[in-house]
C-alpha cells in the first residue's frame, strides 16, 4: 500500500508542471486556488463520514503547524506556478525540487549534525542551479526570473512540508489535508482578489485544465504524499519528490514538445546527484543517532 501511495503521489506532483503550462489562459494564482478548493471539497468528505467532529478538537498546537502549512503552500503555488509560465518545466520543477536541501538547511541551524554527505550533495545542487541558470540567461530575462521564483517555490516547499510533518504528527491525512488546503484557498483567493485576477469565466477548456490539476496534483498527488509523512518523515517524501524531476521532464517533452538543451539537462542530472547525497546523508545522520546509546534521564530529588 505504501508503495502504491508512493507511485500515485509521484505521478500526481510530476504532472503539475506540464499541466499548468499546458492551459496559459487561465491566470496561475486562479488555478493554484481553484486546485486546492477542490483538494479541500474533495478531503472534507472522508473526514466529515468518518469523524464529524474532528476539526472542534483541533488543539491551538495543531491549528498553528497547519496555519504555518497553508500560508506556505500558498507562498509556494504563487510562485512556482508563476514560475512554470516563464521557464521550462524541467528548469522550474528542478528547481522547486532542491526543498530536501533546503530542509537540510534548516535543520543544520536548528543544531541537527551532518556529516561530509550533505555538505557535498548541497554543494552539488547548488552548482546544478548555477548550470541551469547560467544557460537561462541566454533565453533571455523572463527565463531567468522563472529560475529565480521558482527557487523561493522550493524554499517554500521546504517549509510546508516540515510544518505539515508536524500537524500530521496527531491529525489524520482527511481532517490536515481539509484544513490545510481550505487555508490555502483562501489565502489565494485573496492574493486573486489583490492581484485583479478572475476567479470565475473560464472556457472549457480552462475549467478541463483546473479539474485535471486538481485532481491529479492535488488530491492524487499532494494528498497522497502528506499521507506518508506520518509514516515515513519528511526526509523520505522528500527523496520521493525527487522523482518529480526527471517525470516532469518525461511528460513536457512528450506532451508540450519542450526540448531541452544539453547545458540544462546536465544541470538537472547535477542536481539530482546532489540530492542524493543530500538524501543519503541525512538518512545516514539519523541512523547514527539513533544508534547512539542515550544519556539515563536524572530523577528528582
Amino acid at each position: 500500500m505504501t508503495f502504491l501511495l508512493a507511485l500515485v503521489g509521484v505521478l500526481g506532483v510530476a504532472a503539475s508542471g506540464p499541466l499548468i503550462a499546458a492551459f496559459p489562459a487561465v491566470p496561475a494564482l486562479s488555478m493554484a486556488l481553484w486546485r486546492n478548493a477542490v483538494g479541500t471539497a474533495v478531503m472534507a468528505v472522508p473526514a466529515l463520514v468518518n469523524d464529524p467532529r474532528s476539526f472542534g478538537r483541533l488543539r491551538r498546537r495543531e491549528w498553528g503547524w497547519s496555519t504555518l502549512a497553508a500560508v506556505s503552500l500558498a507562498l509556494h503555488f504563487a510562485f512556482f506556478m508563476t514560475s512554470i509560465r516563464m521557464t521550462t518545466v524541467a528548469a522550474a520543477t528542478a528547481l522547486v525540487c532542491l526543498q530536501a536541501a533546503w530542509i537540510a538547511l534548516f535543520q543544520s541551524l536548528r543544531g541537527t549534525r551532518y556529516g561530509w554527505r550533505v555538505g557535498l550533495g548541497v554543494l552539488l545542487a547548488f552548482a546544478g542551479v548555477l548550470v541551469i541558470t547560467g544557460f537561462d540567461i541566454g533565453s533571455g530575462t523572463e527565463a531567468l526570473l522563472g529560475d529565480g521564483l521558482a527557487l523561493v517555490g522550493g524554499v517554500l516547499a521546504a517549509a510546508y512540508t516540515l510544518a505539515g510533518s508536524k500537524a500530521r504528527a496527531t491529525m489524520s491525512t482527511s481532517s490536515y489535508t481539509t484544513v490545510c488546503y481550505g487555508l490555502t484557498s483562501i489565502l489565494l483567493l485573496m492574493m486573486c482578489l489583490l492581484a485583479g485576477e478572475p476567479v470565475w469565466g473560464f472556457d472549457v477548456n480552462g475549467w478541463i485544465g483546473i479539474l485535471a490539476l486538481a485532481l491529479c496534483s492535488q488530491v492524487l498527488g499532494h494528498s497522497a504524499l502528506n499521507h506518508l509523512l506520518s509514516s515515513l518523515g519528511p526526509l523520505t517524501v522528500s527523496t520521493l519528490i525527487l522523482l518529480e524531476i526527471p517525470g516532469a521532464a518525461l511528460l513536457a517533452a512528450l506532451f508540450l514538445g519542450q526540448v531541452l538543451p544539453a547545458g540544462t539537462v546536465a544541470g538537472l542530472a547535477v542536481i539530482l546527484v546532489g540530492l542524493f547525497f543530500v538524501v543519503r546523508g541525512q538518512g545516514h545522520a539519523q541512523a547514527k543517532a539513533i544508534g547512539e546509546p542515550q544519556p539515563k534521564e536524572q530523577g528528582n530529588t
